[in-house]
């Protein structure tokens, strides 16, 4: 079906539902990536079974008010595995000091697409529910959230909320979704072993090429099973995530505006491809490398194995105490992040989005933000909190909130299949830039941007 289309198209859907229904067991096989920036792909054919009903729901509920809904109503949410921890840390706050209750529903991550896929289908969506936010605009085009454009634009702090989040989610200028639970990629490096190695250990990279000099000098100290640095190889997903921001610290981007042409064929593109390359053909980077598929890429470092490397925001409570946090640099400089973690929205089905909206406010609120994400040295939603009480305990912390400002979450319909599918030509491209003869990046390249416009 074609992605995009507007939901007044969907009349026609109940002809094709066989053809849903056996779609839908397609979702349940395609293999998982990592968190946001490693989920599979989406495919959201079901999803489209429950337009028409959805659509009069969307009307229906679209104009409510914010008048008070305290009174004991029963919101229902889902989200799913990879964003459990702070999604129970928040309904549990909001249910200890407010009537309505929220009954939330933790999906694993590798059935979640298919779960609300089929829900769609079913008109039985939760009231809220959460989604990886480079899969939000699936959802919104499908017409699966409640137009929040009034409601976001009215809060005090809306220009201060994390806007990759709310530009991913806004779809023909309306907006759908807010910030749930953020999770940035950044650079993170072992202060023991830059001492051992003559290196500053207050000084993580600034270039790609320090990147490059740090692990070469800690890779050289021969440690037994230590390297310099270490990578997903085989993982589409913690590549985008992580090798993206490299390319945007130049200012340059990966795709066109509305997402149906790859620009990874650039010229800065080609040197982030090259300064990994040249890591492997030195062999600076720890065994395994080459066939990591992303289930444990972020084992390495924190057994302090690992001198440098760029990975989730999120990892920084398992990390040795001893380490240092610095924004992802591009080839000369520069700096960038990918914003990822995942957004929330109000089903357009739902019967409850007063109620639903109070939960999200709260949600977004000075109180949510720092005692439920703040206290926990989550990253928060908002850039106006970016130092707090908690986070200028820990300058590491300040730094992850501070370089969430100059991110960018890539916003395209097709993103799944053409960077998270471990058979889609994103992985094809990498593949052979870093491990093959790297002559084909042009051609490749191509093949992303033949998906894109699918």
């Amino acid at each position: 079906m074609p992605q995009g289309a507007p939901f007044s198209m969907a009349p026609s859907v109940p002809e094709k539902l066989k053809e849903e229904q056996e779609d839908i067991q397609d979702m349940f096989a395609i293999t998982r990536g990592t968190r946001s920036h490693g989920s599979r792909r989406l495919i959201t054919s079901l999803a489209v079974a429950g337009v028409a009903a959805l659509a009069l729901s969307a009307c229906a509920s679209g104009d409510a008010g914010g008048e008070s809904t305290e009174g004991g109503v029963e919101l229902t949410m889902w989200t799913r595995a990879a964003t459990q921890i702070q999604s129970e840390a928040f309904v549990e706050a909001y249910n200890a000091g407010h009537d309505n209750q929220v009954k939330l529903t933790v999906i694993p991550t590798d059935d979640y697409q298919a779960k609300v896929g089929a829900a769609a289908g079913s008109k039985s969506l939760p009231d809220l529910f959460a989604s990886d936010v480079v899969f939000a605009p699936n959802y919104t085009s499908q017409g699966l959230y409640l137009d929040l454009t009034d409601r976001i634009d009215a809060l005090p702090f809306a220009d201060d909320l994390a806007q990759s989040h709310i530009e991913v989610g806004t779809f023909e200028g309306s907006k759908y979704v807010v910030p749930h639970t953020m999770d940035l990629s950044v650079l993170f490096y072992n202060k023991d072993l830059y001492t051992q190695a003559g290196l500053d250990p207050e000084q993580g990279p600034t270039t790609l090429a320090e990147f490059g000099e740090h692990a070469r000098a800690i890779d050289a100290l021969g440690l037994d099973g230590v390297s310099g640095t270490f990578f997903g190889g085989n993982c589409g997903g913690c590549q985008v995530f992580t090798w993206f921001p490299s390319v945007w610290a130049t200012g340059d981007g990966v795709m066109n505006e509305d997402g149906t042409e790859s620009l990874l064929a650039s010229d800065s593109a080609k040197e982030v491809y090259a300064f990994y390359r040249g890591l492997v053909a030195d062999g600076i980077v720890g065994a395994g490398t080459k066939d990591e598929t992303g289930a444990t890429w972020t084992g390495p470092f924190p057994d302090g194995t690992v001198g440098v490397m760029p990975m989730p925001s999120t990892m920084l409570g398992s990390m040795p105490e001893n380490t240092g946090v610095v924004p992802i640099p591009g080839p000369d400089g520069g700096e960038s992040t990918f914003v990822g973690g995942d957004s929330i929205g109000i089903a357009a089905s739902s019967e409850n989005p007063d109620a639903a909206w109070e939960f999200l406010e709260w949600s977004l609120g000075d109180e949510a933000q720092l005692e439920v994400l703040a206290k926990n040295g989550d990253v928060v939603a908002r850039t106006d909190l970016a130092k707090n009480k908690y986070s200028e305990k820990d300058p590491r912390v300040v730094t992850i909130n501070e370089v969430a400002a100059k991110g960018v979450t890539p916003k395209s319909l097709k993103f799944g299949e053409a960077f998270n599918d471990p058979n889609g030509p994103w992985l094809v491209l990498t593949r052979e830039a870093v491990f093959g003869s790297g002559a084909d990046i042009d051609k490749n390249n191509d093949a992303i941007t033949a998906v894109l416009a699918e």
